[in-house]
């Protein structure tokens, strides 16, 4: 029986990925990839999985770090960018860089050597023809103008960002809550009833004072030379661009303290108040209300530890603004990755509302492996959220809360994992661990767990035909 080709539009990370899986399968594949016809601002050759900022994958340690995880998860499902980077490792540490030439030449000469592979050199102009029946849109962040303008056109105008706005988003188990409190302002009960929605800071006229100076002579990370024509909104404006318009400006906006008491010392009305919203479904995350930022990373930890019930925070996403088209894809997407209203069409990759090479990689990995499963006549599921893998499913396809609030890409980590109550909690002598030994013990567990469930969706993953 000879099958129809899969076509993948876009040969970066997701793309590359995708067309290697779909090929391991058996299945023909057809790479589009626009480069060597017409460039982009961002890189700089026309070879496939091209690094265009950092060479680094991060960290590699699969036993306490998430990203760890699934590089580990990718070995085991036989990735190629994951396995190609070993082979092309410069020393970095515990992380994983590679030499981005050697590292792009040889992705590229495995998948041209692949005999299910063809890679046609062509810009794929407004939506696929209506008789690809399989397609795999994998374009990133730079997608191609008239790409995504069919795109937007056809999911709706605010279904296709072109821009993140990003706060911070802190673990709720390193927020001090002897300072902070939960409360709603003016107790105001949201769509679920709830009139505790938010994590609250207070700030005396002091702290804020020394907040603000901090935040005005702190380093600033410029825009990259595509990302010049980056808007800012007023919507969500830097919060240091809001300080520099003076310096009751963050008291009359996102740190206002009105309609709020502080239940550790309700006599006393504070000055300011930084407010932290839920993030995800489990409630392990919490978004800084209003911090979008442009401050070097270094920065934003420093002074956002300055805050009250902060001053140990850990960041699961630091801050920022820069240009990347990514979908509203708990809205616009199925757990196969399919779009639901055309469901030829999967996304993979960045544009999906991940962020990162490994991210990037792994949704094409999956999306590769779910088209060819469907290619096949087969059943296949994604893996479990338990996995580093299912996690990043669960965050685009509907781990975010449905409250209106705007989706937001995100890396991979430990607080997109459901919740583990099985782990050690006492040291060999059986004295019992805290902070940092407690929260260790707690990430290996998960690791744990993690490549355990995902090696039995690797074992279970060939199921009965349909």
């Amino acid at each position: 029986m000879t099958l129809k080709p899969i076509h993948v539009i876009g040969g970066g990370m997701a793309g590359s990925e995708a067309s290697w899986q779909i090929a391991q399968a058996g299945v023909p594949v057809i790479l589009h990839e626009m480069r060597g016809v017409r460039g982009t601002d961002a890189h700089q050759t026309d070879k496939l999985a091209e690094l265009v900022c950092s060479n680094s994958f991060r960290s590699d340690d699969h036993r306490t770090n998430a990203v760890g995880v699934l590089h580990e998860e990718m070995r085991r499902a036989n990735g190629l960018i994951i396995s190609t980077a070993k082979v092309h490792q410069v020393p970095a540490g515990s992380a994983l860089a590679v030499d981005r030439e050697g590292f792009a030449e040889a992705v590229t000469a495995k998948l041209e050597a692949h005999p299910n592979v063809t890679i046609v050199r062509e810009e794929i102009a407004g939506l696929p023809p209506q008789d690809w029946d399989s397609v795999i849109v994998a374009t990133g962040p730079l997608t191609s103008i008239s790409l995504a303008e069919a795109v937007r056109a056809h999911t709706g105008e605010t279904d296709l960002a072109f821009f993140d706005a990003i706060a911070p988003i802190v673990y709720f188990d390193s927020i001090d809550m002897s300072k902070a409190w939960r409360q709603s302002r003016y107790d105001k009960a949201g769509p679920a009833g709830d009139t505790a929605a938010y994590i609250n800071c207070p700030m005396t006229e002091e702290e804020y004072n020394r907040f603000l100076d901090a935040l005005l002579a702190a380093p600033k990370t410029e825009f990259r030379e595509w990302e010049k024509n980056t808007p800012y909104f007023e919507g969500c404006l830097p919060i240091e661009v809001m300080a520099e318009r003076g310096r009751e400006t963050l008291r009359f906006g996102p740190m206002k303290p009105v309609g709020l008491t502080n239940p550790h010392n309700p006599a006393v009305k504070a000055h300011a108040i930084v407010q932290l919203r839920q993030d995800n479904t489990l409630g392990t995350l919490w978004n800084m209300v209003g911090f979008q930022t442009k401050l070097k990373y270094a920065a934003q930890t420093d002074i956002f530890r300055m805050i009250p019930g902060l001053e140990k925070a850990e960041f699961a996403r630091l801050g920022g603004i820069h240009r990347n088209t990514f979908l509203n894809s708990p809205k616009l997407l199925d757990r196969q990755l399919r779009m639901k209203t055309m469901p030829r069409l999967r996304f993979a990759g960045q544009v999906t509302g991940v962020e990162g090479y490994v991210e990037s990689a792994a949704m094409g990995l999956l999306a590769g492996r779910l088209a060819a499963a469907e290619r096949l006549g087969r059943k296949l599921e994604p893996p479990p959220a338990t996995t580093a893998m299912g996690a990043l499913v669960n965050h685009i396809t509907g781990g975010h809360l449905a409250d209106g609030q705007t989706f937001q890409p995100m890396n991979v980590n430990f607080g997109l994992f459901p919740d583990i109550a099985d782990y050690p909690k006492t040291d060999e002598t059986g004295k019992r661990l805290r902070g940092k030994d407690k929260g260790k013990a707690k990430k290996m567990a998960q690791a744990v767990r993690a490549l355990t469930d995902f090696d039995a969706w690797l074992a279970g993953e060939v199921a009965e035909v349909v």
